[in-house]
């Protein structure tokens, strides 16, 4: 049995490690599965979140995969800990000897590759789950990353890209050639989200929004990188013309406070409800009118596929993987990103016309399971098959 090890920094509920779990759970037994990871305390995850991890984890090791903790694995770049990571990953190669390392995100990718490539591993697979090289940080700090990304592709045989766009975008940079790349999307488990809960008057009293009106609703983390405070920018505008609109925010991070605040002075604290992070969502999904995506960059944006699945038509901003999803009035609207008054305008639009709400989530819920997780797992086991068979010849 070939042996696959994979790394990556942190196990949390984002979007990039619950896909890395799918696929050590799903090909484990297949293959030899080793989950080398963080030990995710820049999450901050709350005691339900952690337990939905666990659980996940101990249901991947039932189906044969394997964790190893990494303690000075973390996201952030701190050197010291950064080199006692490298040291600790190389290591762990040594003795493992896997076939294949792939590795995911960014810090990991960087740290693992070079590991492997110490090691004398044969074959280094790497996706970043969307790119570093705008929208995350200022221009140096993008400078910096395309530069580690550079000189690391070299010694990386494949390089997984989740949507065209984002594949586009590496040749653009020049960080990978045509040789090297291949596009395997995010797998999203469609079933979830297509069948809504039939109790959705209650479920919308539990979460005190008992009143009637429509609700636009986002799920992801509160970070800039995702552009929720464009969001609650575009609805003061929605709200002069719909004041019964509600706003949902589904997830957490370090602009809740200041989102808080901003909503405060608004006056608008009866119509946003903030409600952390759930694993109810396919049912907080179902009373949605609305999905927006106002991300400033997006590997994917694994929750599109989730709403369209959900049959919500979206309004998304106009970058990376999202242009793989949204067809722009077909299924959705784009708009260009931090972009409050075009946000505000693909809303009320929306708002004031529920036959091409209607339209546009039947349009969605076609669309999905072109995403779902049986796709994305036979593409992943066709690469390794076909990496592995050249090495055997």
């Amino acid at each position: 049995m070939a042996k696959i090890l994979h790394i990556i920094t942190r196990l949390d509920r984002g979007g990039s490690a619950y896909n890395t779990l799918l696929s050590c759970r799903f090909l484990a037994g297949k293959y030899d599965m080793i989950l080398a990871h963080g030990l995710s305390v820049e999450s901050r995850m709350t005691r339900e979140e952690r337990k939905t991890v666990d659980r996940e984890m101990a249901d991947a090791q039932k189906r044969g995969a394997r964790f190893e903790a990494a303690p000075s694995l973390v996201q952030r770049i701190q050197p010291i800990r950064d080199i006692q990571a490298f040291f600790a990953l190389w290591k762990l190669i040594r003795r493992e000897k896997p076939d294949i390392v792939h590795t995911h995100t960014s810090k990991a990718g960087f740290l693992g590759r070079w590991a492997a490539k110490m090691a004398g591993v044969p074959h280094i697979v790497h996706t970043p789950h969307g790119h570093v090289f705008y929208g995350h940080f200022g221009p140096v700090g993008s400078r910096f990353f395309l530069y580690l990304e550079k000189i690391t592709s070299p010694i990386t045989e494949k390089m997984i890209a989740l949507t065209e766009a984002e594949r586009n975008d590496y040749r653009t940079y020049r960080v990978a050639n045509e040789r090297q790349l291949v596009t395997i999307h995010s797998g999203v488990t469609i079933s979830r989200f297509m069948n809504p809960n039939a109790m959705q008057n209650e479920k919308r009293a539990a979460l005190g929004m008992d009143e009637k009106g429509p609700v636009v609703g986002t799920v992801g983390w509160l970070l800039p990188i995702k552009g929720p405070l464009h969001l609650l920018k575009a609805m003061g505008k929605v709200w002069q013309d719909h004041p019964n609109c509600r706003l949902v925010y589904v997830g957490k991070g370090d602009l809740e406070p200041a989102l808080r605040n901003e909503v405060h002075r608004m006056c608008a604290s009866d119509r946003v409800h903030f409600l952390g992070w759930r694993k109810d969502i396919p049912a907080i999904m179902a009373l949605f009118d609305i999905f927006v995506l106002p991300s400033l960059n997006e590997g994917m944006g694994r929750v599109v596929v989730e709403a369209m699945a959900a049959g919500k038509p979206v309004v998304a901003s106009r970058v990376g993987g999202i242009l793989d999803l949204i067809k722009h009035g077909e299924n959705g609207f784009l708009v260009e990103p931090a972009d409050p008054a075009g946000l505000a305008r693909a809303i009320i639009r929306l708002l004031e016309n529920k036959t091409l709400r209607e339209r546009m989530g039947r349009k969605g819920r076609e669309t999905a399971p072109r995403y779902g997780v049986e796709s994305m797992i036979e593409k992943l086991d066709a690469l390794y098959s076909s990496i592995l068979g050249l090495n055997m010849i």
